[in-house]
């Protein structure tokens, strides 16, 4: 049945090539004829009235075109009756309307023309199935029928292998004949709507697939043929099929490519060869991206990439020994055909199509350079001409931004080249050369993604490829650096990868890279920064990250810590050369423009600096001098007055800041001295400090306010950590971690707390400052919840039994809680009405609360001694002076309260009197006997009268509560 059906598609297929023969020489010289007449009509003749039908409303139309004074008339598109004629009519006006344009914007004007002229038509149920459908089932059905006819040979025993074969292969060229010969006699170019329906390109297809499996068979089954010319048959077969792909179309190419690159795994020798194998494979792949490149198809070479990047990463899998030159060679030609064959501005012309004349293939907008086209002409539109078009500008810029010209091939060629450069490098140091390699192709990246605009990709993965593969190199982190790939048959595991000996380490190479990737983003913003500032901003923030990481886990891995003359060296040679490209760069850019590769390159030389200075100094001469760094460029900007320099001396602040948290003792808890204030940690922890304040009062003109605060804020914070840390040391003997925090050390950080709210509020009224404004309350509020957590809680001596001290009223109650409470009952002073109503009313009654604490305490303390503790309990007279000292101290505070008009106060003593009420009440009632018990009642009775008769004095008098009543002045 099978062989049945064969025969009748040849059949059919041979009738249909006749009658379309004779259909395609009336259709030409219909097309001649009608375009001798347009001419003559252009050329100002005169044209017969009668036409045939099919013909005579083009030829109306072309009158019209042709008539002065019924243009103004013709507003819409004139109808054609056919496709030959509309696009005879969109190529002669897409020409007048290039010659027009300027040649920058002949080849965008050409496309949006040509869209605009002759939109795509929708095809319909029938002309899928009859069209295009029946053309793929009827190529398929010739393949099959030829590998049946081969296979009834074979079960019938009719002929003999060798004969077999030939017919085979004679059938297999007759179909790649009748697909020329078809191509040739075919019709135009316009005639064909349906593009994918290519005759010809099915044909030449299912000859070259016979082709394959006859050249196959004769070397697998038979042996009729050795290895070494079965790879040049097979080899010859695809870059053949490849070839014809350039009048046949981009399928027929895929084909070629999957031929070629399965030829090394249909014929298998006994010592193969890397060289031949990856030598033959950057054939093939040169031999596709150039017919790619001619017929502008993404498909096709991306596959090519692809398939190139996994016969690499099977030969590393697979081989022993492995050889690492070839295929680096091959990938390094992946990367160098990339970059020579597509366009270097990502614009590729005019859209062109696919097809050859004469051949039907489908139209081929390149994959990227429609998004430029539509940019480009988007960009010439008035913003005026609709609504929301700067909207669309804006997300045209990030189109061209993130989906460049030409992406398939650039991201496609990056993986190809990135993934094998990861598992070279986790294969050093067997062999040696894998780390050279790893280098190259990284490098290589690197500069495919300097030298070419729309090669964001390749140099994105460029560079994070070098990172983690110098991370590998180093030992590191190999599950961090590629998890997602699993152990190589026969290499050593990913997860067993340990740091290299300093002297074992390939540092020289490493360096190298860094260097290189430097260079590569110097290049990026040197070529683009007036034709492509997008892509020079990418190179600029390429270059200020990754070489610096390189370097830092370089030295971090192989260095010496304390002091290394190599990677020092490197680090000062680069910082100064990436400031000096600043200076070169901004010479360069006119006023105005966003400096962002300014910015990186200053931030960059910055952190190569700071690298330089931890390679060659340690202890608390890095601190300092990495604080003096950042200084320093402050200082410049007398100088140089660049918008990113102010921000230097904060990331300055910030490596400071991790190097205490790394280490607090800033030398080292051995070599810290003991002595309170006077030690290391003063200019370990003031100096930064100090130079950040000194950095903010430089500022104080500067333009950029959030620089400004910034260093502010971090002023502040510096000098409350210098004087925290040294209360710390004096505190604990001269040793930073011995202990957690007593009640007198965190009395003191409360003390600071409380003065640096009041410091930051005078500064505030001198110089206005969101920061100080805002830190001064903030401040505050932390110090509160502290109190309230630490105080009154965590290291209260009644819960942690803390001994108070042998002193009546010197003791460690007064430094706890009277001294903080009288400081911030002074804040709650200072800061009315410079402060919100609600803080300062917190503020005050945090200052009660602390001084009620160090009266109920010291009332315990007069009872029990040093010690306070819980479990002693309470005895008869100490529960009676609770209830009178609570009494006599709300009437101190009402007292307070009237005099300085403080409605807080006063609401603090309403609160402890009724504490008093209650105690009296609950407490001494059932607790007390006797006479305690008596008095308590009658002290309690007659301290609320005298409250009464205070409050009716004041309210006579006409002062104080009338007064208190009247708002607070507001908050500055």
């Amino acid at each position: 049945m099978a062989e049945i059906l064969a025969l009748v598609a040849i059949v059919l297929a041979i009738a249909a090539m006749n009658r379309n023969g004779k259909n395609t020489a009336k259709l030409t010289e219909e097309i001649r004829k009608l375009r001798q007449e347009l001419d003559t009509i252009r050329s100002g003749g005169t044209v017969l009235a009668a036409r045939p039908a099919e013909g005579g409303e083009a030829l109306a139309s072309g009158l019209a075109e042709a008539s002065p004074g019924d243009a103004d008339e013709a507003t819409a598109e004139p109808p054609f009756p056919s496709p030959w004629l509309r696009a005879r009519a969109t190529v002669d006006e897409a020409g007048s309307a290039t010659e027009a344009a300027t040649p920058e914007t002949a080849a965008a004007s050409a496309e949006a023309l040509a869209a605009a002229v002759n939109p795509p038509e929708r095809e319909s149920l029938e002309s899928r199935i009859g069209a295009r459908w029946a053309v793929w089932v009827g190529g398929l059905a010739l393949a099959l029928g030829g590998v049946f006819m081969v296979k009834y040979a074979v079960e019938s025993g009719v002929l003999s292998p060798a004969v077999r074969l030939a017919l085979a292969a004679l059938f297999g060229l007759v179909l790649v004949a009748a697909g020329e010969v078809i191509r040739r006699r075919g019709q135009p170019a316009e005639a064909v709507p349906f593009g994918n329906a290519m005759i010809p390109g099915v044909l030449t297809a299912a000859g070259a697939l016979t082709l394959f499996g006859v050249t196959y068979a004769a070397h697998g089954f038979y042996g009729f043929i050795g290895a070494p010319l079965s790879f040049l048959t097979l080899a010859a077969i695809a870059l053949a099929t490849i070839a014809l792909s350039l009048l046949h179309g981009q399928a027929l190419a895929g084909l070629g490519l999957l031929g070629s690159m399965a030829t090394p795994l249909l014929v298998s020798t006994a010592e193969p060869d890397p060289w031949r194998l990856f030598a033959y494979l950057s054939i093939a792949w040169l031999a596709t991206a150039a017919a790619s490149r001619l017929r502008r198809w993404r498909a096709v070479p991306a596959l090519a990439n692809v398939a190139i990047g996994l016969w690499a990463l099977i030969y590393l899998a697979a081989a022993e020994p492995i050889e690492t030159l070839p295929v680096t060679l091959a990938l390094l030609v992946v990367l160098a055909g990339a970059a020579l064959l597509w366009p270097g501005g990502g614009i590729d012309g005019a859209a062109a199509t696919d097809h050859p004349a004469g051949a039907g293939s489908e139209t081929a907008v390149p994959d990227g350079e429609a998004g430029h086209t539509d940019a480009a002409v988007a960009d010439r539109i008035p913003a005026a001409a609709a609504p929301g078009a700067g909207s669309r500008s804006a997300v045209s810029r990030w189109r061209r931004v993130l989906a460049p010209a030409f992406l398939a091939v650039s991201l496609s060629a990056a993986l190809a080249v990135s993934v094998p450069a990861i598992v070279l490098a986790f294969l050093h140091p067997l062999p040696l050369s894998a780390a050279a390699a790893f280098v190259a192709l990284v490098l290589a990246l690197a500069v495919l993604g300097a030298g070419r605009s729309w090669a964001l990709y390749p140099a994105v993965l460029g560079n994070l490829c070098a990172l983690a593969g110098t991370m590998v190199l180093a030992g590191i982190s190999g599950r961090l650096a590629l998890g997602a790939l699993v152990a190589l048959p026969g290499q050593p595991d990913f997860d067993t990868a340990v740091p290299v000996a300093a002297g074992a380490g390939p540092v020289d190479l490493i360096l190298l890279l860094a260097a290189g990737l430097s260079v590569a983003g110097g290049g990026a913003i040197w070529l683009w920064k007036d034709r492509a500032p997008a892509h020079a901003a990418l190179g600029g923030v390429l270059m200020a990250v990754f070489p610096v990481a390189i370097a830092t886990v370089s030295f971090l891995a192989f260095g010496n810590l304390t002091f290394d003359l190599r990677h020092g060296l490197f680090a000062l040679v680069l910082g100064l050369a990436y400031l000096g490209g600043a200076e070169v760069h901004s010479r360069s850019v006119p006023e105005g423009r966003a400096p962002v590769p300014q910015w990186t390159l200053v931030a960059g030389g910055f952190a190569f600096l700071v690298l330089a200075l931890f390679a060659w100094t340690d202890g608390l001469a890095t601190t300092l001098l990495v604080a003096v760094l950042g200084f320093a460029m402050v200082l410049a900007t007398r100088v140089r007055p660049w918008a990113v320099l102010p921000w230097m001396m904060a990331g300055a602040a910030l490596v400071v800041a991790v190097r205490i948290g790394w280490e607090p003792t800033i030398v080292g808890a051995a070599n810290l001295s003991k002595t309170p204030v006077f030690n290391q940690l003063l200019p370990g922890y003031g100096i930064p400090a100090l130079l950040l304040a000194g950095a903010a009062w430089l500022l104080r003109r500067w333009p950029g306010e959030r620089v400004r605060n910034l260093l502010q804020a971090l002023a502040c914070l510096f000098v409350l950590l210098a004087v925290a840390i040294l209360v710390r040391h004096a505190m604990n003997g001269g040793v930073l971690d011995s202990a957690a925090p007593t009640l007198g050390e965190q009395a003191i950080y409360t003390l600071l707390a409380a003065g640096a709210s009041a410091v930051l509020m005078t500064f505030d009224l001198k110089q206005p400052s969101p920061v100080f404004r805002y830190g001064s309350m903030v401040i505050g509020v932390l110090s509160m919840l502290s109190i309230l957590s630490a105080h009154f809680f965590a290291l209260n001596p009644y819960f942690s039994g803390e001994l108070t001290g042998r002193w009546p009223f010197f003791n460690l109650l007064l430094i706890g809680y009277l001294l903080p409470g009288l400081a911030f009952a002074g804040l709650a002073w200072y800061a009315r009405g410079r402060r919100p109503a609600t803080y300062v009313t917190l503020l005050a009654l945090t200052g009660a609360l602390l001084v009620f604490a160090w009266v109920t305490l010291s009332v315990r303390r007069y009872w029990h001694g040093e010690g306070i503790a819980s479990w002693k309990g309470f005895l008869e007279g100490e529960t009676y002076t609770y209830s009178v000292v609570w009494l006599l101290l709300g009437v101190a505070l009402l007292a307070l309260g009237s005099r300085f008009a403080a409605r807080s106060l006063r609401l603090a003593s309403a609160a402890l009197v009724l504490i008093a009420v209650v105690k009296v009440f609950l407490v001494d009632m059932s607790n007390l006997q006797g006479i305690l018990r008596a008095l308590s009642f009658i002290g309690l009775g007659a301290v609320l009268i005298g409250i009464g008769l205070f409050y009716q004095r004041i309210l006579s008098a006409g002062t104080g509560i009338e007064t208190s009543r009247q708002p607070e002045p507001p908050p500055q």
